[in-house]
């Protein structure tokens, strides 16, 4: 069991240091013309959801707040990954969409959207940032009254189907969801042209179905085979 004793906040003036991206230049691209460098960092920590399965409630605490401008780690870079738990759940997360719509850099929000936090105003501004590939979630099955609608609509308004596989949804499986449920919100990514990508919990001791599972989702089968059965049978 991990110790969350050990969890702390970064020091202020940590939190609020221009990192020094020459350490890892194989990531960030330092030393090469500045579109094609990588600046990373956070906007907002912490998450609402407090999700059982999730580790941001012990590491950054069951509320999301803002701990940094844009600029604080971003200088004109062409990319930026960010790795905030739950932007939509931060109350300035209007402001900090628009700084990353404004930079014109290209954006991977590597935690993904909370599609349950979107709405007519954000999906706006969501739409003006130039993503590096979107990603979604739908983990809980308790949560699809909720999240098939706002999927459905996100297809809808946004347009980003027209590019099958653009969005990836992540899907918690092997936790407390059946194998049929699990295969209910991949078939929904299909017929939205969305790509899953299952996430197996506890992927050491799992049963083996869920291996298969997950290499049937690779882009290159999952769009070439429509079911699991059918994949499941050629594996014998």
């Amino acid at each position: 069991m991990y110790d969350t004793s050990k969890d702390k906040n970064l020091p202020y003036e940590v939190e609020h240091t221009y990192p020094d991206y020459s350490i890892y230049p194989e990531l960030t691209g330092y030393g090469k013309p500045l579109k094609q460098q990588t600046a990373f960092g956070f906007l907002s920590r912490g998450c609402p959801r407090g999700c059982s399965f999730c580790h941001v409630k012990a590491k950054e605490g069951q509320r999301a707040y803002k701990v940094a401008d844009l600029t604080e780690f971003w200088s004109g870079q062409g990319n930026i990954v960010l790795c905030d738990p739950n932007l939509l759940a931060c109350k300035e997360h209007m402001d900090l969409l628009q700084q990353l719509a404004d930079s014109k850099a290209r954006v991977n929000l590597n935690q993904g959207i909370d599609i349950r936090l979107v709405n007519d105003t954000n999906i706006e501004v969501i739409k003006k940032i130039r993503l590096n590939g979107i990603h979604l979630a739908f983990d809980r099955w308790q949560d699809k009254d909720i999240v098939e609608p706002r999927l459905r609509a996100f297809a809808e308004k946004t347009g980003f189907t027209r590019n099958r596989g653009r969005v990836m949804v992540y899907i918690l499986c092997n936790y407390d969801t059946t194998l049929e449920q699990d295969l209910y919100r991949i078939q929904l990514c299909r017929e939205l042209n969305f790509s899953p990508y299952p996430m197996i919990y506890d992927k050491e001791h799992c049963d083996p179905v869920y291996k298969r599972l997950q290499r049937w989702c690779s882009n290159f089968i999952f769009w070439k085979v429509p079911t699991f059965e059918e994949y499941n049978r050629t594996k014998g």
